[in-house]
């Protein structure tokens, strides 16, 4: 018998995330996922309507072709896919981390050689302006172990996350919304960070369950030239199959000029990937309350309560800063006081502290009151 936790995680991704309707075209991407999953996503998407399109994928599998990929290879295979991604409506993407460092072994080039002539044109140009999206990671014993919880007990917390009243943070967000566009400077302090930049003009997104899930978090852009600082993430992240620890990174007017890490070589290399690799793309506050420590794993980290990314690589549509890159890289800071805690400024007012909010419109979006 299926958990029905799967059943009302399907629903929750047709009918509140995308919103499938009557004629849909919908492209279901499965990557090692649960096959239950990937069946209630189907039978989901003909309750509501829509017409179901599936594409199954083996992390193993994609390692090996990437090994001796070709440019030509690529194009051929970005045109075949981009026929029918590009007659999609809707795209739900689901990924099962059965290795997490399943490519780690393939070279930059081939890495680099995939992300401008596949990944670019098809999620890119296409995916992502173009149809209502989701993207989620399944839940696997990788994933627990990576969490350093018990399969059950990560079940159970992926679950309650995946599944909350997205709506409520919804509307939690929109003063922090307005609060963000009409601000001009930013600070961001904290252990090894003094951070300023700019995000005068610039859009603020709140993201409450409609392109991620786990989702908690509200996003803009610097403007493009604005930064300059020095900052220290403190969660790990992967990039290329390998896991990136202590980044830290200075920037000025807008460029990483110098990077540290537990391998400084290879992280030159993916920020020299293109131009746009070494300015930042996006700015972005975490507030998911479930969520409340590191785990490898960007979907969840980056929507981490009290942390913020910021983002090497390129911008979004929906607040574009004219940053242009094959990357697009989430580093998470968490600023909560068991992270040494931290301190984010607009305007010179104090808006969060040690991960909670300061300001009395903002509030709503302390854990208490998301829970």
């Amino acid at each position: 018998m299926r958990d029905p936790r799967i059943d009302k995680l399907a629903k929750t991704l047709v009918c509140f995330s995308t919103d499938v309707r009557g004629g849909d075209n919908v492209l279901i991407q499965a990557t090692d996922a649960n096959p239950e999953l990937v069946k209630a996503l189907v039978a989901e998407v003909y309750r509501a309507g829509g017409q179901p399109f599936v594409w199954l994928r083996d992390a193993g599998i994609e390692r090996a072709l990437l090994l001796n990929c070709t440019a030509e290879q690529l194009d051929l295979r970005a045109r075949a896919d981009a026929a029918l991604m590009e007659r999609m409506q809707v795209y739900i993407g689901v990924t099962g981390v059965v290795n997490r460092a399943e490519q780690s072994d393939v070279p930059a080039e081939k890495q680099n050689l995939c992300a401008a002539r596949y990944t670019q044109i098809v999620h890119g140009q296409l995916r992502v302006p173009k149809t209502r999206w989701v993207v989620l990671r399944d839940a696997t014993p990788a994933m627990a172990q990576m969490a350093e919880m018990s399969t059950e007990a990560f079940e159970d917390f992926y679950f309650d996350v995946c599944t909350m009243d997205y709506s409520r943070m919804e509307a939690a967000m929109q003063p922090l919304k307005a609060l963000m566009e009409r601000t001009d400077r930013v600070r961001i302090l904290g252990p090894g960070t003094d951070l300023s930049f700019s995000i005068k003009g610039m859009s603020a997104v709140p993201c409450a369950g409609h392109v991620n899930i786990p989702d908690g978090e509200i996003f803009t852009a610097p403007v493009r030239e604005s930064v300059n600082g020095v900052v220290a993430y403190n969660t790990p992240s992967t990039q290329a199959g390998f896991s990136f620890e202590n980044m830290r990174l200075t920037f000025r007017e807008g460029r990483i000029v110098d990077v540290q890490c537990n391998d400084n070589a290879r992280a030159e290399r993916i920020f020299d990937r293109d131009a746009g690799a070494r300015y930042v793309g996006e700015f972005a506050l975490g507030v998911n309350p479930y969520i409340t420590r590191a785990m490898n794993n960007t979907l969840f980290d980056e929507k981490i309560l009290g942390s913020f990314h910021f983002t090497p690589g390129a911008c979004y549509d929906e607040c574009d800063n004219g940053n242009r890159s094959a990357l697009h890289w989430d580093l998470v800071c968490i600023q909560t006081p068991e992270y040494g805690g931290g301190e984010i400024w607009f305007d010179g007012v104090l808006v969060r502290k040690d991960g909670r909010f300061v300001l009395p419109e903002l509030k709503a979006l302390d854990p208490e009151n998301l829970r």
